[in-house]
């Protein structure tokens, strides 16, 4: 682990918004170079912080984000990781909190924070979110505990006034500055004349340091998202449930993990598990929890449907991508997707 005075930070440009400025001679928004970085953002150099930098080439509009580049910024975070104090990644806000949350579950035995980060208006703007928030995520990613260890061991999405678990956010507005929320877990910081940590929520880890960074690198995109809606019909569904070479479904239930309790539902459902396919209950509420409280969600459970608790969909997605692409199934795959792994979903493991 680095120790040096000057706290040494390496901010990964992918993309989007945060990264953009306006080309004086056309008007049109590029991407700025980093290399000068503080040519753009002069107030950075106040801090006394190594900071060095890599961008993706050419940068990637979060709506074109897939696994192979959460697979470039995992091997970046790992052939760096010995060398720096903490990341910093640059995203898009469309795709940031799937990004976050499958870099959380291929980031194994993490100590260092790695904090994603972007804006709503590019950094060349004069009302522009972007500069706060990359001072404020270089600051995060250099504070460090009482007794010398990083404050932040995971990754986090900061945005504007608040610091997030970043597998427990979501974005919740396409035109707020405070675009995140997590609505089952507490903020780990909340910015305002100060960074004000709660300690409590951030996650410990009890091996400490004795265990290397492990990254993994298999991802098995086999999955998808079925969202309920009045009016689905049995064609439909097992249309979807019969989708070629689907292993993993995230079904999107009303309310505390209910949905239909008739025959043609059920007997869909069942059958898609008997063909071994995983399917996994959240809620479609932005808040609470999948819970046996109704006879509706009995049922799912009685046909084989796994409770995903208070887990978002983005989390639940990745997760079953990381661990499919482990080559987890059957029993060892459910048990593991009834554990919580790196605090996504409230469960007592």
């Amino acid at each position: 682990m680095a120790t040096t005075e000057q706290p040494r930070i390496l901010l990964i440009y992918t993309g989007g918004t945060i990264g953009m400025i306006e080309n004086p001679e056309t008007g049109m928004l590029e991407p700025f170079d980093f290399t000068h970085l503080i040519d753009n953002v002069p107030k950075i150099k106040l801090l006394n912080y190594v900071i060095d930098n890599i961008s993706f080439d050419p940068p990637i509009d979060s709506s074109n984000i897939n696994p192979a580049h959460w697979v470039d910024i995992a091997r970046a975070i790992e052939e760096n990781y010995a060398r720096y104090d903490g990341f910093v990644v640059l995203h898009g806000t469309d795709t940031m909190a799937y990004t976050a949350s499958a870099l959380s579950f291929m980031l194994e035995n993490m100590c260092k924070p790695v904090i994603i980060t972007g804006s709503q208006l590019p950094i060349g703007e004069v009302r522009t979110d972007g500069e706060e928030n990359l001072i404020t995520a270089v600051q995060i990613a250099a504070a460090r505990t009482r007794s010398g260890e990083p404050m932040v061991q995971e990754v986090a999405i900061l945005f504007e006034n608040y610091l997030w678990r970043g597998n427990r956010a979501t974005k919740r507005s396409a035109d707020n500055f405070n675009a995140f929320k997590s609505h089952n877990y507490p903020e780990l910081a909340k910015i305002g004349l100060g960074i004000n940590f709660h300690e409590e929520a951030l996650l410990r880890h009890t091996h400490g340091a004795d265990k290397p960074l492990r990254v993994n690198y298999s991802l098995d995109t086999s999955v998808m998202v079925l969202d309920l809606f009045p009016g689905i019909d049995s064609r439909t569904l097992r249309h979807q449930l019969a989708t070629p070479g689907i292993k993993g479904v995230v079904l999107k239930t009303y309310g505390a993990g209910n949905a239909p309790t008739a025959d043609w539902f059920i007997s869909a459902v069942r059958d898609a598990v008997r063909r071994g396919i995983t399917v996994l209950n959240v809620t479609q509420c932005v808040n609470g929890s999948v819970m046996k409280r109704y006879a509706a969600g009995d049922a799912l459970a009685s046909a084989g449907v796994l409770s995903g608790y208070d887990i978002t969909t983005e989390a639940a997605l990745t997760k079953l991508m990381i661990l499919l692409g482990a080559g987890l199934e059957g029993v060892e795959l459910h048990k593991a997707l009834g554990r919580s792994l790196r605090g996504e979903m409230s469960v007592n493991n």
